[in-house]
Formats: C-alpha cells, sequence, structure tokens
C-alpha cells in the first residue's frame, strides 16, 4: 500500500480540511484505503471522516465537499500500490516478441483489473482471486476490458499457457450477471481459436447478456522475434476474408436475437482481405475504437466534415510527404484525393514504410520506429518538403518513437521539417487548411 500524500490541491477539499503532503491516508469512513479504487469509491460521498498518519501520530478530519468531487490528492503511486504483472505466457504475446535493448517499460506485462477500468487496459482474469472479483462486483468497477480469446476452457489455457486460463473465466460469467459494463477483444491464431471455435466464442459471449456490451475481433500479429515460441500462422488475406465472414454471421445472428450487432471486425482484418471498409453504420458509436475498430471510418468521417467547412481551391499547404505503414498506405492516397478536389493545387503524397525492425508481418502505423523510417525516407523527400507523420508512432506526450530515436534525430538525418499530426480527420484537415476554417 502506497497511500503517502505527494501533492494536495490548494483548493481542494482535502487541503481545506488539513490534508498535507508526507501524510498517510489510512481510512475512510472507516474503511482501510489499500490502493486507488478503495480511495475513489469511498471518497464519493460529501461527508468522509479521514484517518491520516504522520511520524507514528494518528489523526481524524472530516471533510464536506460536493457528491462526487474529487478529494484533490496525489500519491507516490498512481494505483497507490504496485501494478500487477501477468502470469500468463500467451502463445501470441506481443512483448515475448520483441527484440532485446528496448527501454525497459516495453517488456512490462500488465495485466490489472484496476487499470482496466481507470485506463481500459485489456485483462486476462488469470490473476484475480475470488476476493478480488467480489470486490470488482460490489465497487460497480466498470467498465472492464477483458482480452477472452476463447470461451472454450481447455483452450483458452493452452493460449494462454496459465491452467488459470479455462477457471477464470467464471469471472467473466460472474461479472455479467452482475450487469457489469464489459468490452471483450478476442486475437484470433489462426489453426487455434478461428473456424468453429471462433463461432463457439461469439456464440457464447452474446448469450452472456447485456453485459457483454461489445467485443472486438483483431489479427494476431507476429514479428520476425520469434525464436523458442510457439508456431503460429500469420492471417492471411485468405484468412482474414474467412474471419469477417465469421463476425458477420455472428453479427446478423446477435441482431435477430438481441436487437445489437455487438460484434466488430478490426480495420486490419479488412485491409489483410482487401475488402473495402464498412460504412460507418457498421461500428455503432464506436465502442472499439482503442482496439483498431473503426479508427480509419471515423477519420473518413471526420476528414469529410471537415472538408465542408473548406472553400473551393484554398491555397495550398507547404509540399508534404506522409510516412506510414503499409496497412494505411492505400488508405491515407485515398484521403489525399479527398483533398486534391477540394484543393487541386495541393502537393501531397504517401511513403509507405516497410517494418524492418520487427518485421514486415507488423504493417501498422503505430509500431513503425524512426530508424526505420530513417533508412526508407531519407533521399527520397524533395526540396522544401516537409514529412508528415501520425502521433501514435510516438510515445505519448513525448517526441520518441519505440527505438528511442527523437523527433529532432529524424529532422536532423532527413534534412527536413517533421510535423507530427493526430490521427484525427478534422485535425488533419486543420493542418492542410489552418487559415481556411469557417
Amino acid at each position: 500500500m502506497s497511500s503517502l500524500i505527494r501533492k494536495a490541491d490548494l483548493d481542494g477539499p482535502a487541503w481545506r480540511a488539513g490534508l498535507r503532503p508526507g501524510q498517510r491516508l489510512l481510512k475512510i469512513n472507516g474503511h482501510p484505503i489499500r490502493d486507488v479504487l478503495d480511495y475513489k469509491f469511498y471518497g464519493y460521498d460529501s461527508r468522509l471522516e479521514l484517518e491520516v498518519e504522520q511520524q507514528g501520530h494518528i489523526r481524524r478530519l472530516v471533510v464536506e465537499k460536493e457528491e462526487g468531487r474529487e478529494l484533490g490528492l496525489e500519491f507516490e503511486t498512481y494505483l497507490m500500490d504496485s501494478q500487477k504483472g501477468c502470469a500468463n505466457k500467451c502463445v501470441f504475446c506481443f512483448i515475448d516478441q520483441l527484440p532485446k535493448g528496448l527501454r525497459p517499460s516495453l517488456y512490462f506485462k500488465d495485466d490489472d483489473a484496476r487499470m482496466s477500468f481507470l485506463l481500459g487496459n485489456y485483462i486476462s482474469m488469470t490473476n484475480l482471486s475470488q476476493e478480488d472479483a467480489d470486490r470488482i462486483v460490489a465497487m460497480r468497477v466498470s467498465p472492464l476490458n477483458i482480452s477472452v480469446h476463447t470461451t472454450d476452457p481447455e483452450l483458452r489455457g493452452r493460449m494462454l499457457g496459465n491452467p488459470r486460463g479455462g477457471p477464470s473465466l467464471e469471472y467473466l460469467r460472474q461479472f455479467a450477471r452482475a450487469g457489469l459494463r464489459l468490452m471483450c477483444q478476442i486475437v484470433v491464431c489462426p489453426g487455434w481459436n478461428d473456424g468453429e471455435q471462433l463461432t463457439k466464442t461469439l456464440r457464447d459471449l452474446a448469450e452472456l447478456g447485456p453485459g457483454v456490451k461489445s467485443v472486438a475481433v483483431v489479427p494476431v500479429g507476429l514479428t520476425k522475434y520469434r525464436q523458442g515460441l510457439a508456431p503460429l500462422e500469420p492471417v492471411t488475406a485468405e484468412k482474414a476474408r474467412q474471419i469477417i465472414e465469421t463476425v458477420d454471421r455472428a453479427r446478423a445472428e446477435c441482431q435477430s436475437r438481441r436487437g445489437e450487432t455487438l460484434f466488430y471486425a478490426a480495420d486490419e482484418l479488412y485491409l489483410k482481405a482487401g475488402l473495402p471498409l464498412p460504412p460507418v453504420e457498421y461500428y455503432d458509436d464506436y465502442p472499439q475504437l482503442e482496439n483498431g475498430v473503426g479508427l480509419m471510418s471515423m477519420f473518413r468521417q471526420q476528414l469529410e466534415g471537415a472538408l465542408r467547412t473548406v472553400e473551393d481551391n484554398p491555397p495550398p499547404p507547404p509540399p508534404f510527404a506522409i510516412a506510414t505503414g503499409l496497412a494505411a498506405a492505400s488508405f491515407m492516397e485515398e484521403m489525399l484525393g479527398l483533398c486534391r478536389k477540394q484543393c487541386p493545387a495541393m502537393r501531397g503524397r504517401v511513403i509507405p514504410v516497410v517494418n524492418e525492425f520487427f518485421g514486415p508481418g507488423v504493417d501498422v502505423a503505430g509500431l513503425l520506429t524512426g530508424s526505420d523510417i530513417i533508412r526508407q525516407v531519407k533521399g527520397k523527400l524533395k526540396t522544401g518538403e516537409q514529412l508528415w507523420l501520425p502521433d501514435c508512432m510516438l510515445r505519448h506526450g513525448e517526441t520518441v518513437f519505440l527505438d528511442d530515436v527523437t523527433v529532432e534525430q529524424l529532422e536532423r538525418e532527413l534534412g527536413a521539417q517533421v510535423r507530427i499530426v493526430d490521427v484525427d480527420g478534422g485535425d488533419f484537415c486543420d493542418a492542410l487548411f489552418p487559415w481556411d476554417q469557417a
């Protein structure tokens, strides 16, 4: 437990009641504070009796505030506890496929239900105890993001490399019965959980009832660093089409029985299959956007909406080239085509970058490295041409790629200005025509 107060907001309820950095929060209304869930759950009420400790002395304070308002405290760690690591040895684990020498944080396997609730991380449930599950239900910790992969207990145990893989599915049923909101994902590994196994898993999840709010079906990602790992086959174009057909059948069945579609195939499956992306209606309110489901459809919708605010033949932006992964290259060409209809004088193009760092089987933009961009773009930029990159390539809030190459290094190596653009159609339009928006 790390309930040592690191900071207290000067205008927050806790500060006004006398709490200060250096004190340790022990209890709220008589309940021991073990972690951030206890802190948020028991701190919700308008009148709180706090028990704090400083240098061995116990103080009791009363806080009065608006119901639901935060106390205004920051602690030594975000969770007020150590983060729970993953006890699985999943056959498809991407972290196990990383090369040596990357920054240490990339090798940490998270499997923490608190991070699922607070930050949207996915959990397998294999490290939960019954006490943990009961606490999640009692506190109404929801939504929860659950990595299911299969509802066959024996197969799930083998895929997760953990004998608790099968038994832990009972927590999924317990959470569904309790009415918690569950967002599920299935990583499809050909020869393991596709075909009839996938059909069964989708049907089983639909039968859990309204607690299951959405299910993303995504293809396994394979790097070139799989020595000593379980043999897996990549998702081919034909396999991607089969997976999409399975998802579509499940969607139709679920629509008939429940009045909702529930299941969503990832954008990457359509790209691998060589099929057009579904219309925006397919994605409902985009419940699985963070899982790469509907990201391209939303981008197009946002861009088309933003372009309607741009006058015909606006002043063009400086010439630019967009570097992106192989998966999104043709899509971005299509988006530039939409923009050229509005601004024929625009000089923009796409440079597809092969992922040599992880292997060509990894083709999404978010896993490209600075070193690959340097090697494959150097010498290809025209005089005065900017290089545009999506922000998903960089560490959140920083200017560093996965291989620790910085944007500044990239600019020096390429001899060109690098511009980072949000993965948002409206922001992309603003970057193109910032002076022309109505």
